[in-house]
């Protein structure tokens, strides 16, 4: 006999969520000590430094937002539809598709106007962009107002046809409109809850009430990000939750499923949502020591660098290439003899820019020795 499964929204005190703030504080004081703790490393970069990061993170945020829900767009065509719309000058720009154009329009709109009012019409203005054809695949939705339901209740499964297996089924269509009149109302109030902690809460609330055919996670998450832009207090975007949520998939989606399936507490949820927060922001601190790095290297050494090949099989080098170089690995990144393979790190060698590690011939490996290292 199947057991009757209550959903979150069916319980009497739904929207009412509980949660353990004694349990929840240590990792909530080590996401806001690391919060400021990046930004303030951040305001003492300089302006190409901060532009670079903040290309870097947006273009992150719109790429692992969508490969979360199956979606694969092109890497170049987000970088460049960013660095567009942000005004921000870089090399390569290339052509961008609408589904492109359509995620990076929300994601800007949500973080670079974290501070106005989220309304039914800009939830909708999201949903549009996200679905520039009104079509989710090969199949018309409903685009720009909530769904309908008129092809049965909203479900997410998985399985095959005639052995799916239900994870979530959504409140009915009928009640969506007052379901997000008290969500939004909550949302743009002014409350005593820490903005971190609201941020994960509308995560949970808006991705409950699903209320759209499709892109509901999607949105979901541009909701969080607008909400940690403002506990961040700044529209400069460093770290991705999508980047970290999409190394963790599978824990978000049985988090949520577990949550959704629950009573009103939702201290778990939180603090997996706090937890993935910090790997978000470790992430982004990793990314720009490295960032800091690369700028300070190809400050010190540009003038030296003699060919493209040097510069081409440097700049790999400094994107965290595995394992050391020697010169057959060099002659084939850069399809040139072992012979010239070996003058250009001889070259680079003398110039201080490279360091032998290991004897022996043709096989002799090489380091890049960072500025840091010299210290």
């Amino acid at each position: 006999m199947r057991r009757l499964v209550i959903y979150i929204y069916q319980q009497k005190q739904w929207p009412n969520f509980t949660w353990d703030n004694e349990a929840l504080l240590p990792v909530l004081s080590d996401v806001r000590y690391l919060q400021g703790k990046l930004i303030g490393k951040m305001q003492f970069l300089g302006f190409d430094l901060q532009n670079e990061a903040l290309l870097k993170t947006l273009t992150q945020e719109a790429l692992k937002t969508s490969e979360i829900e199956g979606e694969s767009l092109n890497l170049q065509q987000i970088r460049s539809s960013v660095a567009r719309k942000l005004g921000i000058e870089i090399v390569g720009l290339v052509p961008s598709n609408r589904n492109v154009e359509g995620v990076v329009e929300m994601l800007l709109d949500a973080t670079q106007n974290y501070q106005s009012t989220l309304s039914r019409e800009r939830l909708f203005g999201w949903h549009s962009a996200l679905f520039p054809t009104g079509s989710s695949g090969l199949f018309k939705i409903i685009t720009g107002d909530w769904r309908d339901d008129a092809k049965g209740s909203m479900q997410v499964v998985s399985g095959v046809v005639g052995k799916e297996k239900i994870h979530y089924q959504a409140p009915k269509a009928s009640v969506i409109n007052s379901e997000m009149n008290q969500f939004l109302f909550w949302l743009n109030a002014k409350s005593s809850v820490d903005p971190v902690l609201k941020a994960g809460i509308a995560h949970l609330w808006f991705i409950s009430i699903h209320p759209f055919d499709d892109g509901n996670g999607r949105i979901a998450r541009a909701i969080t990000d607008s909400q940690l832009a403002d506990s961040d207090g700044t529209f400069q975007r460093f770290y991705s939750m999508s980047a970290q949520i999409q190394k963790q998939r599978q824990e978000y989606y049985n988090i949520l499923e577990q949550t959704q399936k629950g009573d009103m507490d939702i201290t778990n949820w939180l603090n997996w949502f706090l937890n993935c927060l910090r790997g978000a922001i470790n992430l982004s601190n990793q990314e720009l020591e490295s960032t800091i790095n690369k700028h300070n290297f190809w400050n010190k050494n540009a003038s030296n660098i003699n060919n493209e090949r040097q510069k081409f099989v440097l700049s790999i080098l400094l994107d965290g290439f595995k394992g050391k170089i020697n010169t057959s690995k060099w002659a084939k990144l850069t399809n040139c003899s072992s012979d010239t393979a070996l003058r250009d790190i001889q070259d680079l060698v003398k110039k201080g820019i490279l360091i032998k590690k290991d004897k022996g011939g043709r096989s002799t490996a090489y380091e890049l020795i960072m500025i840091n290292d010299e210290c």
